[in-house]
């Protein structure tokens, strides 16, 4: 992984940062000495992203099912409260 910047350093040297996530890798930004943030090149964000979510086509030729993604979780559903016939 690339250089780490302070958030105030990325801020007043944004180009740079930019550069170098370009030209070195990802570069990550901390606040208060905690790691809060990476700039990657777009190629690389777009490569991480679709092998995230797989296509539908993907989904329809793998060998195992993955329904999980496809179904909706079902929420609770209060239940109406009952009046006794007399």
């Amino acid at each position: 992984m690339g250089k780490s910047w302070p958030v105030h350093e990325a801020k007043a040297r944004f180009s740079a940062l930019l550069a170098a996530s370009l030209t070195q890798g990802p570069q990550v930004v901390s606040r208060r000495g905690v790691d809060a943030a990476v700039l990657i090149p777009i190629e690389q964000w777009r490569r991480m992203e679709s092998m995230a979510t797989p296509s539908l086509k993907d989904l329809l030729l793998s060998g195992e099912a993955r329904t999980e993604r496809l179904t909706p979780d079902r929420q609770a559903v209060p239940r109406r409260r009952t009046v006794p016939l007399d």
